[in-house]
């Protein structure tokens, strides 16, 4: 079952169950909110990271004042082909033609091709499962107490929490797109994060990130890692 979609790159990574705020400026984008729009909802598009070149700013971002031309000549090549379905929760018009999104990420899917004739880039895309594969529970066990170590070092204090992550969900799947989605790691890291084929497989992935952060933190001065509890993220 394949499924077409328009996409918006970005210099970040969309996981299912997660939101995120996004600010529409550019003309391209201006037609595809048009487009969505002018259609019955669900009001949905592919959030799909970019490997090099600009971004497509979410709001707060500076920069990315144009995702194709950023893309070069080859955007098959400068986008990782597995992305999150993200669904518009609220939409608000702006006095200059623009939009203030917040979207959902619902569900992974891997792009199969990609048309570059219009307006914005859409491409072929299919679903993929969500399997959450062995010793899932377990392994989950592992990764919430490693990522309580892990915001603790991040935070600088011990009481501290990151984010506003206090509790941590019961279900595998959702902890670990959360983590994924919570810690400060490359885009590469997140990328294949979302990429994994099962939660197990991203849970223990994220058991060796976490560890390995953790490690570069207790090396660093503390000013460093408050700044980097301050970055934020959206549970949904």
């Amino acid at each position: 079952m394949t499924e077409r979609l328009p996409l918006f790159p970005l210099g970040t990574v969309l996981y299912p169950g997660l939101v995120l705020p996004l600010s529409v400026f550019e003309e391209r984008y201006r037609q595809l909110m048009a487009d969505l729009l002018a259609g019955a909802e669900p009001y949905r598009f592919g959030v799909v990271a970019i490997r090099d070149g600009q971004e497509t700013a979410p709001t707060g971002v500076p920069g990315g004042s144009s995702a194709l031309a950023g893309l070069g000549p080859d955007p098959a090549r400068s986008l990782f082909e597995v992305g999150c379905t993200a669904e518009v929760a609220s939409v608000e018009t702006r006095a200059d033609g623009g939009y203030d999104l917040l979207v959902t990420g619902t569900t992974r899917f891997r792009m199969l091709s990609i048309d570059v004739s219009g307006p914005y880039l859409t491409a072929e895309t299919e679903r993929l499962v969500e399997d959450p594969g062995p010793e899932a529970t377990v392994l989950a066990q592992g990764v919430e107490r490693t990522f309580r170590a892990y915001q603790r070092r991040l935070a600088g204090a011990r009481e501290a929490t990151i984010a506003g992550v206090q509790e941590l969900p019961d279900d595998p799947m959702v902890l670990s797109y959360l983590v994924a989605a919570a810690s400060v790691l490359s885009t590469g890291d997140k990328q294949r994060l979302l990429a994994a084929e099962t939660a197990s497989t991203r849970l223990s992935a994220e058991l060796q990130l976490l560890r390995r952060e953790t490690a570069v933190l207790a090396k660093l001065p503390s000013l460093p890692a408050v700044e980097l509890g301050r970055q934020s993220f959206n549970p949904n």
